[in-house]
């Protein structure tokens, strides 16, 4: 039954600019839409940077923002929908809801076309993060929240039917660094936006050591010059670590990231990428907390690990990471080396 009795739209623009976390959850949603609406043409607007996320999903237009609209204000933004535009969109779902994006909603909706903001459920999230009278209970996830978006446009979806992004086939670049597979495969990103939401490296060597004795080969992921850095020193105290960092380009860690056992990760993107391609995943969360909604897609609950709140009762005291009280600048340190690796053991032995 269509939401509110709407005709099925024939062509659908999502937008999500950025980040890359943020754009990696649009994926399911964007499986469910051509899996479940076949004849539906689906086009996306996102940085080019973003392009491989989408290259195995059939039928898929992928417009790139010109850096030319974004930087020229208004005047930018209208240039872009007019030539937007001009590609028969019957609906347009704002994934991200920023100021760019409303006002590209805007122009839509005023030339006819009906264009439906994600709810980011601001009040919830406020509750959530409060110390006064705190309630911890989950939120809607923000997936669930996208999928909103799409029901009220005429196109509900069931995301329990999504089938997710396939295994890639391992190339010769990618093989070159990581050799042949051998073994089980774990990927581990310890970095975040937000340094709250990042593993202490010193901890996190204690992890690797903890791992040493089994039959793994570790792949370490991050981004630039300072990260790359410390990774390198991390992978040089392990026997059965790689610094990936700078080795690979983007579309080639996808590849890698897809024939993982495993990935550990923050609160960060790393996670929701591996989460595209249905392999496991450990969260970490400092400040930040898994009711939020970020949980990465079809992840269960017990593999996000937090901060202690015995010690830190006010987590989550940030959604973002972004936000941080006194005192709890080094809460990720409660989370036990041990604990996390008993449950790299007890997800690689589930699966």
């Amino acid at each position: 039954m269509l939401e509110n009795n709407l005709t099925p739209p024939k062509h659908i623009l999502i937008f999500r600019l950025s980040a890359l976390g943020d754009v990696a959850m649009i994926v399911p949603i964007v499986l469910a839409l051509r899996q479940q609406y076949p004849n539906l043409k689906i086009s996306i607007l996102s940085r080019e940077f973003f392009r491989p996320f989408f290259k195995e999903i059939p039928k898929i237009n992928f417009y790139a923002i010109d850096p030319e609209y974004l930087n020229s204000g208004i005047t930018g933004l209208y240039k872009l929908f007019r030539k937007l535009s001009k590609n028969d969109i019957d609906v347009v779902a704002d994934l991200h809801d920023v100021l760019r994006t409303k006002v590209l909603k805007y122009l839509f909706k005023i030339s006819g076309i009906r264009a439906v903001s994600i709810d980011k459920g601001r009040a919830e999230r406020k509750k959530l993060v409060a110390h006064d009278q705190k309630k911890l209970q989950p939120i809607k996830s923000i997936v669930d929240r996208h999928a909103d978006v799409c029901k009220s446009l005429g196109l509900p979806i069931d995301l329990s039917k999504v089938q997710l992004l396939k295994q890639k086939k391992i190339s010769k670049e990618v093989s070159e660094i990581t050799g042949e597979k051998k073994s089980r495969w774990i990927g581990i990103a310890p970095f975040a936006t937000y340094q709250t939401k990042v593993y202490p490296l010193e901890k996190m060597k204690q992890v690797l050591k903890g791992l040493e004795n089994e039959e793994y080969k570790i792949f370490l992921f991050g981004g630039g010059k300072n990260e790359t850095e410390s990774l390198e020193k991390i992978a040089s105290s392990s026997k059965s670590c790689l610094n990936m960092a700078g080795k690979l380009s983007f579309r080639h860690e996808l590849e890698l990231i897809s024939n993982l056992d495993l990935m550990v990760s923050m609160d960060s993107g790393n996670g929701h990428m591996a989460a595209m391609f249905e392999v496991p995943v450990i969260t970490l969360w400092g400040n930040t907390h898994p009711y939020a909604g970020f949980v990465p897609f079809r992840q269960p609950l017990e593999n996000s690990l937090t901060a202690d709140l015995n010690q830190y009762p006010f987590i989550p005291t940030s959604i973002y990471g972004n936000k941080i009280i006194p005192g709890y600048e080094d809460c990720m340190k409660s989370i036990e080396t041990d604990e996390i690796v008993n449950k790299i053991h007890q997800v690689l032995n589930a699966g």
